[in-house]
């Protein structure tokens, strides 16, 4: 190992946010073998990403890890489909990491591998992925999102649940109702909450369509013709 990559793998362990950076400024033209090559046309946000991205394919799984949370702090869409390549990392803290930073990034292109991580099996990655795509809002979620209310961790239920709110599709009332029949006082609060937050969205969208005009509007708006607007008196 060169010192040169020894200097990086430190940096990255004990401050992974600012790898891609020191890449760029101490070596411009270095070639990251699993991303793009770091250019100096680049500025230092995009060669600090590249670089980070680079990371996800370390072999130290802590440096995985930090790679991933650091580029869930910089919120940059140019991660995201590296991110979702870590959503098959062999460790559970690396793909936990990538799902956080999904989720905070907000891309669409993530909704795919966060189906995916649904059927992950640790139910605690499961359950981030969840709330990963309720903070997407993807209505590509919907189905999968359903289907998980079924799963065997309550943690996951409850989470689907309130994803399933949060995207505030119509198509999950019917599951949700039927959670409020759920064991756990948890997930039958979070589908409550759920189904208010689709009607009112529901709701909301009704008040801005105004009422119906009457098919026979009258076209006199005074409908007494008498100057006195009252009743002739005998």
């Amino acid at each position: 190992m060169t010192p040169l990559t020894v200097f990086f793998r430190t940096l990255m362990k004990t401050s992974a946010i600012f790898i891609g950076a020191t890449a760029v400024i101490l070596h411009p033209s270095l070639d990251w073998s699993s991303s793009r090559a770091v250019t100096a046309q680049q500025s230092p946000a995009e060669g600090a990403v590249d670089g980070l991205v680079a990371a996800l394919k370390d072999t130290d799984a802590g440096v995985r890890r930090q790679a991933a949370a650091a580029l869930g702090q910089l919120a940059n869409a140019r991660a995201v489909p590296g991110l979702v390549d870590a959503l098959k990392d062999a460790d559970a803290s690396v793909r936990e990491r990538a799902i956080e930073a999904l989720g905070g990034i907000g891309d669409p292109r993530a909704a795919t591998g966060l189906v995916a991580a649904l059927k992950d099996a640790s139910p605690a990655i499961r359950g981030r992925a969840a709330s990963a795509l309720g903070e997407l809002e993807e209505r590509a979620g919907v189905e999968p999102l359903m289907a998980a209310t079924r799963d065997s961790s309550t943690e996951v239920r409850r989470r689907s649940a309130k994803a399933l709110g949060n995207i505030a599709d119509p198509r999950a009332l019917e599951t949700l109702t039927s959670l409020l029949k759920d064991q756990d006082a948890g997930v039958r609060r979070a589908a409550a909450g759920a189904l208010a937050a689709i009607s009112g969205d529901d709701t909301h969208r009704s008040s801005m369509r105004g009422p119906h005009p009457s098919p026979h509007p009258n076209p006199n708006p005074n409908p007494n013709p008498r100057p006195g607007g009252g009743v002739r008196e005998h």
